[in-house]
């Protein structure tokens, strides 16, 4: 299973940087729940997990994941990317760090973004 989880990561970020809605939102079980950042309210099911990544749909963006940062223990994923986003001018950068937890099929059923406005850099173009 270690493999299948690591596939659907990278599969994820790659996603996240330049794939359609849907197909993120098929990496996830149905009643799946996404905490993005931490701290904020739990989104549940995929119309919630649809309309978090709709926001990102629309921008130009890229990501990059960090290979060496990403861990496997049983069926939980924890791992480092960088996700580009570029608007108004200027690039914003966020290396957030992700907590996934998996089901028996391979689909996400639990996942918890680690990053603060902090973290959050930007810079004119």
């Amino acid at each position: 299973m270690t493999k299948q989880i690591r596939d659907v990561v990278e599969q994820y970020v790659k996603l996240v940087g330049s794939g359609p809605t849907e197909a993120i939102v098929d990496l996830y079980a149905p009643d799946a729940t996404v905490e993005d950042p931490v701290g904020t309210p739990v989104r549940r099911g995929h119309d919630a997990i649809r309309e978090f990544y709709d926001i990102i749909a629309a921008l130009d963006r890229e990501t990059a994941l960090s290979p060496e940062t990403v861990r496997v223990a049983g069926t939980e994923a924890a791992f480092q990317f960088t996700i580009v986003t570029r608007a108004g001018g200027h690039r914003f950068t966020l290396s957030p760090i992700d907590v996934m937890e998996f089901d028996e099929a391979g689909k996400i059923t639990r996942m918890r973004a680690f990053w603060s406005q902090d973290d959050m850099h930007s810079e004119a173009e």
